[in-house]
């Protein structure tokens, strides 16, 4: 690491920076004046980008010695729908929008990373490109940017991913080997019935309780069809049918996800929940339309990056700054779209306050951060990042 970076006055500027993102929110796909202040960041620093990338995603690139040698850093850049509850200088000014996930914290620490690695271009061994996702907590951001050419141009050999994370303390990381995060899918069945009067059930067929059979029959799927040390998750969490209680309708729908951790799992459950839904209505006289939209693959680590994590993080923080993850999480993570043509690592940065007891959760009103962790991933990653490539040229 070159010692003559000044990693308080970047990550002091990147606080600031941060907060002016926390106060101006956007939602996925209307990250407008967010990329707008990223881009003109990266021209003070005259860090060359391409902007509109999978949307209002930036790639920006930092070009070392070697041209044919190039990892990259994901940091994504919206906002959730949540009307923000803390009491903050820096509280958000939308009305209704919020940076609930702490993507303005690893925006900050992505672009903090650039910033100085800009100032050691010259000895790095390749170039090193950072991707400003838009639109991951909707339609995953990451296949729109890797379907715009993100990763090639020059070819992205090795990738990182970051996340703060509250419920780790503050000079702490997060990481596991294999697979991270389960792949999903989203699962929608409509059942077919005869309607009629609810006093006339033998004249009709019941689409409502064929789907009350087909919901319940499903979930023998993850007890009697997954092993017992295995894992995987079926939901539904919508079910729309009928408009009068004395009315049985024609149709019934439901909507709900799959999570898996194999693609072996995920090609078999999908059969199955195919074959059960259709075979359950036929035996009760209905139809059954089953529809399975693929979402997000599982994220798997390479191991070898991992282990480089988890080196240069105990280096930096500490033999016991580091967490082994021991099992998946079955939520999705769109970083794996850009898994699929490059080594990828993927780590929880931490950002709770070892002063607080209580950590908050994600995805809440009340979701606040230590922002001395985006110092904390600035430090990690212009360190790991250079490595990375070093490892490449051997």
């Amino acid at each position: 690491m070159n010692s003559s970076i000044d990693f308080n006055e970047i990550a002091a500027e990147m606080v600031t920076f941060r907060r002016w993102m926390h106060q101006h929110p956007e939602l996925s796909e209307n990250e407008v004046n967010t990329a707008a202040a990223i881009s003109n960041i990266l021209d003070k620093y005259n860090i060359e980008h391409q902007c509109n990338i999978g949307g209002h995603g930036i790639v920006a690139i930092v070009r070392g010695k070697r041209c044919n040698n190039t990892v990259a850093l994901k940091a994504d850049i919206d906002a959730l729908p949540i009307d923000e509850k803390n009491s903050t200088t820096y509280k958000s000014q939308n009305k209704g929008v919020m940076h609930a996930c702490g993507h303005d914290a690893n925006t900050a620490i992505a672009l903090g990373t650039a910033i100085a690695l800009k100032q050691q271009e010259n000895s790095l061994e390749g170039n090193i490109k950072f991707f400003f996702e838009p639109a991951e907590e909707t339609i995953g951001g990451g296949q729109y940017m890797v379907s715009d050419g993100c990763m090639n141009n020059p070819l992205v050999s090795s990738i990182v991913g970051i996340h703060v994370m509250p419920y780790i303390e503050t000079g702490k990381v997060e990481i596991k080997s294999g697979c991270l995060n389960a792949g999903s899918d989203e699962i929608e069945i409509t059942v077919h019935g005869k309607p009629g009067h609810a006093a006339e059930p033998e004249n009709c067929v019941d689409p409502i309780v064929a789907m009350s059979y087909i919901i319940t029959s499903l979930q023998t799927l993850i007890s009697r069809n997954i092993a017992a040390t295995d894992s995987a998750v079926l939901t539904f969490g919508i079910i729309n049918g009928g408009t009068k209680g004395n009315i049985i309708p024609e149709i019934v729908y439901t909507k709900g996800t799959l999570r898996t951790l194999t693609q072996m799992q995920r090609v078999y459950m999908r059969q199955r929940v195919k074959a059960i839904a259709e075979n359950v209505a036929i035996g009760l006289g209905a139809r059954a339309e089953v529809n399975i939209h693929e979402s997000y693959d599982p994220l798997i680590n390479n191991n070898e990056l991992v282990s480089l994590v988890e080196r240069e993080s105990k280096k930096m923080f500490g033999k016991n700054s580091v967490i082994i993850r021991e099992t998946p999480s079955m939520g999705a993570e769109d970083f794996a779209y850009y898994t699929k043509s490059a080594k990828g690592v993927y780590f929880h940065i931490g950002c709770k306050s070892t002063k607080e007891i209580d950590s908050c959760s994600l995805h809440t009103d009340t979701f606040h951060l230590d922002e001395k962790c985006i110092k904390n991933g600035i430090k990690l990653l212009t360190s790991i990042l250079p490595q990375i490539l070093n490892e490449e040229v051997k």
